[in-house]
């Protein structure tokens, strides 16, 4: 694994340090407390109260409450949509890491992936894919023609906070992308799904040290990056951007050893997780994130190695644009979110810095109604 030590990194327990009073995953975590506190349950901090509100809250503003009252995601959505995102922000907020962990985990993912086939009257998997594993580095690849060299290759870095998540979740969706691509007139795409180490196993600078090794094998593999797209969402599309201004620093070229590596040809970038901590996010009713709980994802996964305010584990605070004209990949950076997530205020001031350094920016703002989860 690399060796090379970020600005601010701390070798002291780098992997198992964690900051004071921020939720930990553990299942004997719980919040005290409060006027409810008895009526906690062991998923955490859920009020039979609270579920009693949650449809209640529901019906009341999206029939009860004046048409011209009602937010704009209640207006565009459906009743469907709006339910769900009422769920899983409430979920987001509430319900500690771990269950989530255990949701989106291989084994939980892939039997309902192979569920969704067989709805389909698919036995097996019509595209190939196979799980791949080094010392430094594991995840996903997903080919059209195993056997034959690809004509692009998209690296993906899943989201999740980095606390929660798993490439076999994101597979369904991968090998759609897949099936896109070969519409697209490409004749034999593919696709590697990392599958980095989640908070609390693992702490900054442990996943970006796995995303650039992986990085490295993407090369060997597509053996020319100018057919390289590097992709991610949220805090994925974060440790994409970490990957490039660490990639773009000169500070670490050769340190682990190794030749610098080349830039990809692009970037896609879905809902990008901009800033670590920031006071420019706001919890809106057509998101299913909670800024509080986001911000102490963040700080978690920084852990005392580095600070929050660091580029290098916080793309958003980085204002150098040299350094962003160094990083960017040779075609530039597309970007896609929702005009009304959480996450919108420091995408477009990422965007605003991009286009200062020069970097071809491709956005697509999405309707009032989308939040990140419907675009995925």
């Amino acid at each position: 694994m690399s060796k090379e030590k970020p600005p601010g990194v701390s070798r002291r327990n780098s992997r198992t340090a964690r900051p004071a009073n921020l939720p930990t995953g553990n299942p004997q975590s719980r919040r005290s407390g409060g006027p409810n506190a008895e009526n906690t349950m062991i998923l955490g901090p859920v009020s039979y109260l609270d579920l009693i509100e949650l449809p209640v809250s529901f019906v009341r503003e999206r029939w009860l409450r004046a048409p011209e009252k009602r937010s704009l995601f209640v207006q565009k959505a459906t009743p469907f949509e709006d339910f769900v995102i009422r769920c899983v922000r409430y979920a987001f907020a509430n319900i500690p890491a771990w269950i989530g962990r255990v949701f989106f985990s291989r084994a939980v993912a892939q039997p309902f992936l192979k569920f969704r086939m067989l709805r389909h009257g698919f036995l097996t998997c019509p595209i190939h894919w196979r799980e791949h594993q080094e010392d430094s580095f594991k995840g996903i690849w997903a080919v059209r023609h195993p056997r034959s060299k690809p004509d692009i290759v998209l690296y993906y870095i899943h989201g999740g906070g980095f606390s929660m998540g798993s490439s076999y979740f994101y597979l369904e969706f991968l090998l759609t992308w897949l099936s896109v691509l070969v519409s697209a007139g490409y004749e034999n795409p593919a696709i590697f799904a990392l599958e980095y180490t989640l908070v609390p196993d693992a702490y900054y600078p442990t996943q970006l040290h796995e995303a650039k090794a992986a990085y490295r094998h993407v090369l060997e593999v597509a053996g020319d990056p100018s057919i390289v797209c590097i992709s991610g969402d949220s805090a994925g599309a974060m440790l994409a951007l970490s990957l490039l201004l660490h990639l773009a620093d000169e500070r670490f070229d050769g340190a682990d050893g190794g030749r610098p590596l080349p830039k990809p040809a692009l970037a896609t970038l879905i809902s990008p997780w901009v800033t670590l901590v920031s006071d420019r996010e706001n919890t809106t009713e057509s998101d299913y994130l909670d800024v509080h709980q986001l911000n102490k994802y963040g700080r978690l996964f920084a852990g005392d190695s580095i600070s929050e305010m660091d580029p290098l584990v916080s793309p958003g605070c980085c204002k150098d644009i040299s350094w962003w004209k160094r990083a960017s990949p040779l075609r530039g950076i597309f970007i896609t979110y929702g005009n009304d997530e959480i996450l919108a205020p420091d995408i477009e001031g990422l965007i605003r810095i991009l286009g200062e350094a020069g970097v071809v920016v491709g956005d697509q703002v999405a309707r009032p109604r989308d939040s990140k989860g419907w675009k995925l």
